[in-house]
């Protein structure tokens, strides 16, 4: 495996997940709401998007590239409807009583929910496809096995900011009462609506 292919990746991953959008906000309510598994595991769902995403980059899948490009007249809208709703549910959502302990039901579904949500943003593809070219990644020639230690890194890089975001936010999470979680729950339903909002938005410019 070629070390520096997967350090470039690592990077790759880490910096287009750092920048807080729906998916860290929710990251980040989960965290507080659930504990820090849930919110882990919110973000391993965008994190293997990310690896999809930076596979198809990687390999120099144009073809698929282009396609899901393409399709974002309706990938936006449904994953702008989704967002709404997302944040509607979460606006309405009542905290969980004192002393309610991690719930380990609800991972399967926050891995799901974010793995959907960042697979049905064409933006996704695009930034993976801009770093590339801008690093000399998308011209390479290099085997199939440099290209697989690239996409390996960037799902480590994004897994790796979703591990301290939410050990991070983990810390702040027994000083939330229920009180502070229902403003919590309120403050984030509203931006990832926003969220879905805008994108509705951005197609009707």
């Amino acid at each position: 495996m070629d070390i520096i292919f997967l350090l470039r990746g690592l990077a790759i991953g880490f910096s287009i997940a750092a920048p807080v959008g729906p998916i860290g906000v929710l990251c980040i309510r989960r965290t507080l709401v659930e504990g820090r598994a849930s919110g882990f595991v919110s973000g391993l769902g965008a994190a293997t998007a990310d690896a999809i995403y930076g596979c198809i980059a990687g390999f120099g899948l144009t073809f698929i590239s282009n396609f899901l490009v393409s399709q974002q007249g309706w990938l936006r809208p449904f994953g702008g409807l989704y967002l709404c709703w997302l944040g509607l549910k979460t606006f309405r959502s009542k905290p969980p009583e004192k002393g309610t302990p991690e719930r380990g039901k609800g991972l399967s579904g926050a891995y799901v929910s974010t793995f959907l949500l960042t697979l049905t943003n064409p933006m996704t593809i695009l930034s993976f496809a801009a770093v590339f070219a801008a690093l000399g990644l998308a011209e390479s020639k290099g085997s199939y096995l440099s290209a697989g230690a690239l996409v390996s890194g960037v799902f480590i890089g994004s897994a790796l900011w979703w591990f301290i975001l939410s050990g991070g936010v983990g810390v702040f999470r027994k000083t939330f009462n229920p009180r502070g979680l229902t403003w919590l729950n309120w403050i984030s339903g509203a931006i990832i609506a926003g969220f879905g909002l805008f994108a509705f938005g951005s197609l009707m410019r």
